[in-house]
């Protein structure tokens, strides 16, 4: 078991955010710590929601007295999603600090929750741009959308060797990209870069709609599965591709990630 912390958004009804990594964490056997950068009643893509942003200070505040409580030495991996502010992007920043600092080799997973195709950015521009300073460059990895890679980098993103030589060039040390073009027009990829080997790709069916949270649920179980002792990441990569998977199939034409009762199915 490893003890992994979570700052990302949070939604009462759903699975998206701290809503989707959480229980996927905790289904792999791992205990969380789960800061949450804003409070939504659902997913902002449904005709109605209502919610407000968690302040900075807050946050600042919480992560304090986690630490004097000598709770942040324990924890194996820190993982972020949805910041909404440069502000929250600080925040997060001081708690990768703060766990670093007595714990090295803590992994970091950074999941830029900055946009999508076909909408572009979906946050504030600063605090992409922040996002791409401070938390990119500080990360063992990187867990993104073709759009966000592209972003990042300055640079359109189509193939699995776009994203090996964007990240070979950005210094990534393991970049994990989703939805990149596959040879079948039926399909789309999930690539991962780990600085070690070419990239590789795995293929899932393409589907004219997938319900919100695959990216967040991608992060969670590729960070679940690699605290696994003796998983490598490819392992780990491929664990996820396939939970997420059997998630977005068990869905169907569901508005949200049926995620519960496939908890007990996930590969363990």
């Amino acid at each position: 078991m490893a003890h992994v912390l979570a700052i990302s958004s949070q939604v009462a009804r759903g699975a998206i955010g701290l809503s989707a990594a959480v229980p996927a964490l905790q289904a792999l056997g791992h205990e969380v710590i789960a800061l949450p950068t804003i409070l939504l009643s659902n997913h902002p893509g449904h005709a109605r929601f209502a919610g407000e942003q968690v302040s900075p200070e807050l946050l600042g505040r919480m992560l304090d007295a986690l630490a004097a409580n000598g709770w942040l030495s324990e924890i194996d991996a820190v993982l972020t999603g949805y910041l909404p502010s440069a502000a929250h992007v600080a925040v997060a920043r001081k708690a990768v600090e703060q766990v670093k600092s007595t714990r090295p080799r803590a992994i970091y997973v950074c999941d830029p929750v900055l946009g999508d195709e076909p909408k572009g950015l979906y946050i504030a521009r600063e605090a992409a741009e922040a996002i791409r300073d401070r938390l990119v460059p500080i990360a063992e990895v990187v867990k993104m959308n073709r759009f966000e890679c592209g972003w990042l980098a300055g640079e359109d993103v189509a193939t699995a060797d776009d994203v090996g030589r964007i990240a070979s060039a950005n210094c990534w040390p393991i970049a994990i990209v989703t939805s990149v073009c596959a040879a079948q027009a039926d399909a789309l990829g999930n690539v991962l870069h780990d600085g070690h080997a070419p990239a590789v790709q795995i293929d899932v069916p393409r589907r004219h709609r997938a319900p919100n949270g695959t990216g967040d649920l991608m992060g969670a179980l590729w960070l679940g599965y690699r605290l696994w002792e003796g998983t490598t990441n490819f392992m780990a990569f491929e664990r996820a591709v396939n939970g997420v998977e059997l998630v977005v199939a068990r869905s169907g034409t569901a508005d949200e990630l049926q995620l519960v009762e496939c908890l007990r199915q996930l590969d363990r």
